[in-house]
């Protein structure tokens, strides 16, 4: 469906407008008095949330790649059906395929409360099947207003039981990863990386010196990020997940990525609701099943 018919169908007159963005992707542009945001249609993909008055919350790379078939750097990337690298063949893509597709629009409609509903949705495709054999519905919905509500509902649509993980992988902007501190995670035990060794956090706010890759396991709780430089602090909410996974690649891994400019780093910070580990939290549905992992975004 081209950009024009999209518009006719579900763009909304000052409020809602879809054009083609970066790349020739298909991206949809919001306002209402809350906010505006920017989702692209490629991956189910929040590019900006901008609270008024506010700058950005979401963070992009100045060089991340807007082509089909690469995965965009920044925003809030979808992870399903699988997070990280495939467990069994790594030569699959890196967190799944859903962010490497395009998203249909399902609805975009104005809330009682002047906030914006954008819902999209991903189904199988003769591509995914390739990676991963089942059949599947995907609804990624938006709520754009005083906060940002991001729901990933996954339904078996199927006549097999399957298995998947999956993350709201999201970049948030801050003014310097040296300054900030993330609260909620006191006590809370994780894994480095992809060690299997589990740690317990012994401080109250999480500082960063260097490369930072740690998944919270069994925690529910929400996380606040202290920003002084940008003088805000940022709650990150979320239900259906039980691993939190915090992540900046430091100095070193930054230099070696080729969508990211080296100092790229020290200007986001990824802390993301995610459900990633066999025996602990994966998600199992039976046909006819969903589940629903979802983040909600604040300024404090």
């Amino acid at each position: 469906m081209t950009v024009e018919l999209i518009n006719e169908k579900f763009g909304i007159e000052k409020g809602a407008r879809f054009y083609s963005g970066n790349g020739g992707l298909t991206m949809l542009a919001l306002s209402n008095k809350y906010a505006s945001a920017i989702i692209s249609l490629y991956g189910g993909h929040a590019i900006s949330f901008v609270p008024a008055g506010q700058k950005d919350i979401l963070w992009m790379s100045e060089r991340s790649i807007f082509e089909n078939g690469k995965a965009i750097r920044g925003g809030i990337p979808i992870c399903f059906p699988w997070f990280g690298p495939h467990p069994e063949e790594k030569s699959k893509p890196q967190h799944g395929f859903a962010r490497l597709e395009n998203w249909d629009v399902n609805e975009v409609t104005i809330n009682e409360d002047s906030s914006t509903l954008v819902s999209l949705e991903l189904r199988e495709t003769a591509g995914s099947l390739q990676y991963w054999p089942f059949a599947f519905h995907a609804v990624i919905d938006f709520i754009v207003g005083k906060t940002l509500e991001v729901k990933l509902t996954v339904t078996n649509t199927g006549e097999q039981p399957f298995e998947y993980s999956d993350a709201l992988h999201t970049y948030f902007n801050i003014s310097d990863i040296a300054a900030i501190g993330i609260e909620g995670l006191y006590e809370a035990t994780y894994f480095e990386g992809f060690e299997m060794d589990l740690k317990v956090q012994d401080a109250g706010s999480l500082q960063f010196t260097g490369e930072t890759n740690r998944r919270y396991v069994n925690h529910l709780s929400d996380c606040v990020i202290h920003d002084p430089g940008y003088h805000r602090k940022i709650e990150v909410a979320k239900t259906g997940s039980k691993v939190t996974v915090i992540w900046n690649p430091g100095e070193a891994i930054a230099g070696t990525m080729g969508d990211m400019a080296p100092d790229g780093y020290q200007t986001f910070v990824c802390a993301e609701p995610a459900n990633a580990y066999p025996g602990i939290d994966m998600i199992p549905l039976a046909p006819g099943e969903s589940h629903t992992l979802a983040t909600t975004i604040a300024i404090l």
